[in-house]
């Protein structure tokens, strides 16, 4: 039997999937594989969280391919050593996979071209599955990237992304293919309490129900940090259980101004991973250099504990820290803040509120994690390097009467109205009532040292 194998990696679904697709049509049958790759796990990628994600969204995808008389295929260990036994046991001469971005997905595919071809196979990689555009498609006539936003939305916004594909109506796998056990989300501990469920099947749930009854007031709503006015697909986008592809086709077709601000945010997201694919250094080390010398592990290590356990004496960024410690997510407004005020007020390196970021979140994006707490460091992209987020001001106008505070920061409950921001301003006998922390240190502090740090004084 002709066969050929799909490699699942950040794609974990059967619509718009152009490596399932493509092998269905030049093949009578295929294998739709998953390996449990040790390396991911061996550079620390591998967070409780993502790692329950993962299972259910492998569950999904076994699921939905049964339901179209096919089987997902997991093995576990070393990539290209388990792709080349599953070739070798099925005779398939094609494997079709998703183009990735990052150093890590680079090196994959190299290695796994150069095995494939001493055997006298083939890899077929594919673009545009896991970005709206290929990275590099869209290019400044003097770079191979964009390095910043607007003009890159621009270029972009012109490009037509490529036609959706439906889901295939019958996947055939062969029967004598085995497969180890899928993972499970109850055999992990260390996962936060509110973690949300993954799966295809729940992407396109709560993506129909975000076009319903969230889309069209995006704009207006989306930094209002108590409302939950955002889509949080985020972590499907990064699991690839949704289409960023499909999500911009089905956007556009509303016409409305919340939807082509959805769709912005969909271009930051290709903005970035065309940034890291052009500079995969960009994952550990500075884009743009200011030559910080941030405060060691050590001398910070009371600062970073508390930032981390959402005891800053800051409501706002405790709030927002604590979401992300209760649910593996952040708004957000929420990441721009907690990230200013680690790197700036506290001057921390951004690289530790990146791993930090990285253990819990989710939606743990190589690209977008990274590059966004550059952005907030002043090392990235962003073109006013120096702008430093005051935490009551933006508790104030985001939060303005403190119910996200009060959400997340149960201490502070009973403390009505915008002073939730400042409860160091509250009457000594009240603030005595209330078992939370006073401010780690002045912001006009936090300010100077700063300011005197990146020579702006």
């Amino acid at each position: 039997m002709n066969t050929s194998v799909v490699l699942f990696t950040s794609d974990l679904r059967v619509h718009d999937h152009p490596p399932l697709r493509a092998a269905l049509a030049g093949a009578e049958a295929v294998v739709p594989l998953f390996v449990l790759d040790r390396a991911i796990e061996d550079i620390g990628f591998a967070g409780p969280n993502r790692r329950a994600f993962l299972a259910d969204c492998l569950t999904g995808l076994d699921r939905r391919l049964r339901d179209r008389g096919g089987r997902l295929v997991v093995r576990g260990g070393h990539l290209v050593e388990q792709v080349r036994a599953v070739m070798a046991e099925t005779g398939a001469v094609d494997l079709h996979m998703a183009a990735g971005v990052s150093r890590y997905a680079h090196d994959r595919e190299r290695r796994l071209r150069d095995a494939l071809a001493a055997d006298g196979r083939r890899l077929h990689v594919h673009d545009a599955v896991i970005t709206v555009l290929p990275p590099g498609s869209v290019t400044p006539a003097n770079s191979d990237h964009f390095a910043v936003f607007t003009p890159y939305f621009r270029r972009w916004s012109g490009q037509g992304p490529r036609a959706v594909l439906g889901a295939p109506r019958t996947v055939r796998v062969p029967d004598h293919v085995t497969s180890h056990s899928l993972p499970a989300r109850e055999d992990l501990t260390g996962l936060s309490p509110g973690l949300p469920r993954g799966g295809e099947s729940e992407g396109r749930a709560r993506w129909n129900a975000w076009l319903r009854d969230g889309i069209d007031r995006y704009g207006e709503r989306h930094d209002a940090l108590a409302d939950d006015a955002t889509s949080k697909l985020s972590p499907h986008l990064h699991f690839g259980t949704l289409s960023p592809v499909e999500l911009v086709h089905r956007a556009r077709a509303r016409s409305t101004p919340g939807a082509e601000d959805f769709v912005r945010q969909l271009c930051w997201r290709d903005f970035h991973h065309q940034v890291l694919a052009a500079r995969p250094r960009a994952a550990t080390a500075d884009y743009r250099t200011r030559g910080d010398r941030w405060r060691s592990p050590s001398s910070a290590a009371r600062d970073i504990r508390a930032w981390q356990e959402g005891r800053t004496g800051y409501p706002i960024v405790d709030a927002a820290m604590r979401q992300l410690l209760h649910e593996g997510w952040m708004h957000n407004r929420g990441r721009l803040l907690t990230a200013s005020f680690l790197t700036k007020t506290l001057y921390v390196d951004w690289r530790v509120g990146a791993r930090h970021f990285q253990r819990l979140l989710v939606d743990g994006d190589l690209a977008n994690n990274q590059l966004n707490w550059q952005w907030m460091a002043g090392t990235g992209t962003d073109s006013r390097p120096n702008r430093v987020l005051n935490p009551v001001l933006q508790g104030k106008r985001y939060d303005p009467d403190g119910a996200y505070v009060r959400r997340w920061v149960p201490e502070l409950r009973e403390v009505r109205g915008p002073v939730v921001h400042e409860p160091w301003k509250l009457p000594a006998e009240e603030r005595a009532r209330h078992d939370y922390p006073g401010p780690l240190l002045e912001l006009a502090e936090g300010l100077g040292r700063f300011r005197r740090a990146r020579g702006l004084d």
